[in-house]
């Protein structure tokens, strides 16, 4: 027979808390050398940072919001990166194209896709006629889900395409004519 392990015995889990313990005293021993360290360096641990004042900023200016040291909620910070590079419009757009599947559901995401998105104008193509059809049916569902999802005012028109047919022109050297269709009479 072989051993499966130490005994279970009354001295069994000592040894673990003891282990334990001295993980503790290693890791506040380590903290107190860092809190040494900082202090020397003329650092106050633990105190509110200081806010800095930018270069050439006058009486009446705001502080730099970046000085803060305090943790910022994720959301805020992306709103005003985007107030202030004035990509508000952009992020519109990629909303409504971002979450096209979520706006019209499976179904028609798979048969009908976003083509441009000019001004407040979206252009879509359907894959058939059929569906093509069927969009502009829904164009005004699909406006009223866009403002919900994403705001109001960012589409004000859907322009729905059909599938696009075969072009004659092929490659660069093609002449400007009507191609083979003016051969038929």
């Amino acid at each position: 027979m072989t051993d499966a392990g130490p005994p279970a015995g009354p001295g069994a889990g000592d040894e673990d808390a003891a282990a334990g313990d001295g993980a503790m005293e290693a890791a506040r021993e380590a903290l107190s050398r860092a809190r040494r360290t900082a202090r020397d360096k003329g650092l106050r641990p633990g105190s509110p940072g200081r806010a800095r004042r930018r270069r050439g900023g006058g009486a009446g200016e705001e502080p730099d919001p970046r000085a803060r040291r305090d943790p910022q909620l994720l959301g805020d910070e992306m709103e005003r990166l985007v107030a202030g590079r004035g990509w508000a419009g952009e992020v519109q757009v990629g909303g409504v194209v971002g979450r096209w599947r979520a706006i019209v559901g499976d179904q028609v995401a798979d048969q009908v896709e976003v083509v441009a998105f000019e001004g407040s104008t979206l252009t879509v193509r359907a894959r058939s006629t059929a569906w093509a059809t069927q969009m502009r049916l829904l164009t005004s569902t699909v406006l009223a889900r866009i403002e919900e999802l994403v705001g109001e005012g960012v589409v004000a028109e859907i322009v729905v395409q059909g599938p696009a047919g075969p072009h004659w022109r092929k490659g660069p050297l093609s002449s400007g004519g009507r191609g083979p269709r003016d051969t038929y009479g």
